[in-house]
């Protein structure tokens, strides 16, 4: 008789809206990987959420759980002010990480980040979740085939409503806030993974509101001069994420391309006719919590975190820099 696996037993670093549907929800749907613990800045927090999720153990604070016995992944949820002091002592502990983006404040902590990864032969790994999603595949697969043509234009735009709220930390630079941070990284992720090359940013522009960018919008330039555009804000009535893709054969539009789980409608449009798609399983938590376990276990190799992490906050950094010269 074949042994079953040991599950994958995941530590939480924050009781998080984002852990929850990251890790605990997908989590319950696998056999082979469980949560072990959650650690929060407040304790009563921690029990509330280990309370309501089912989880067994609570740690006392968050150096108590990376080194945890019982962990084998840590899931960093925390503010991005916090991610590289914790994902590293985390790697040092031992143990993998899937750290929520942004993956760090800037470019440099991200250098810092992977090479405490590969010092402590661990996995590290950006939470990009839509990045394992069938939609993003089907976009990846589209774009690569040729269909479109030469390549021309790009735009990613990503709008998002983030309450104001005093103990919102997006609402804080300190704590790493602000729209580039957090919505704009999947317009730049996105149009790296597709146009899979490093850009230049041409120009870009924020809005600031009491020192947040609470819009940004850049031009990028790729390979072979396609430009890009990315539009994030934080102050959208509704979510809406959109991407288009032009080409001298034709033009891809996806709209929900972040969340396809909330609706989605991919349209390709082409000498050959229009295609219009709007069905795709899964949600993108479940799909990057299949990608991490494939990964841990050796069948794949990651998609994110690395050198692709580093790429991404350097354009960051760089349109960061370009909006305020």
């Amino acid at each position: 008789m074949t042994k079953a696996p040991t599950p994958l037993r995941f530590g939480l670093l924050g009781a998080s809206w984002a852990g929850e549907h990251a890790i605990v929800q997908p989590a319950r749907e696998r056999s082979d990987v469980t949560v072990s613990a959650v650690a929060a800045r407040d304790p009563a927090r921690a029990e509330r959420y280990a309370q309501t999720h089912g989880i067994p153990a609570i740690a006392s604070d968050y150096a108590a759980l990376v080194s945890r016995d019982d962990v084998d992944m840590v899931y960093v949820g925390l503010t991005p002010s916090e991610h590289m002091r914790w994902t590293i002592r985390a790697l040092e502990a031992g143990k993998h990480v899937l750290c929520e983006k942004p993956f760090a404040m800037n470019a440099r902590e991200a250098e810092s980040m992977v090479a405490a990864a590969k010092s402590n032969g661990r996995l590290l790994l950006e939470a990009w979740h839509y990045r394992f999603h069938p939609l993003m595949l089907r976009i990846e697969s589209i774009v690569a085939s040729g269909v479109l043509g030469r390549l021309r234009r790009a735009k990613a735009s990503f709008h998002a409503p983030i309450p104001k709220l005093e103990e919102a930390f997006r609402w804080q630079v300190a704590l790493g806030g602000g729209a580039l941070l957090d919505t704009g990284g999947y317009t730049i992720h996105i149009l790296r993974t597709l146009l899979r090359h490093e850009p230049t940013v041409r120009q870009a522009t924020s809005v600031l509101e009491q020192g947040i960018d609470v819009r940004t919008q850049a031009v990028l330039v790729f390979a072979d001069e396609v430009q890009a555009e990315i539009d994030c804000a934080m102050t959208g009535e509704t979510l809406y994420t959109e991407l288009l893709v032009e080409g001298e054969g034709g033009r891809l539009v996806v709209n929900g391309f972040a969340l396809p789980q909330w609706g989605c409608e991919l349209r390709l449009e082409t000498a050959a006719g229009r295609l219009v798609e709007t069905s795709f399983p899964t949600t993108t938590y479940a799909a990057q919590l299949d990608h991490v376990v494939k990964c841990v276990s050796g069948a794949a190799r990651p998609s994110t975190g690395g050198a692709d992490a580093i790429n991404n906050m350097r354009v960051i950094d760089a349109v960061r820099s370009a909006a305020v010269s």
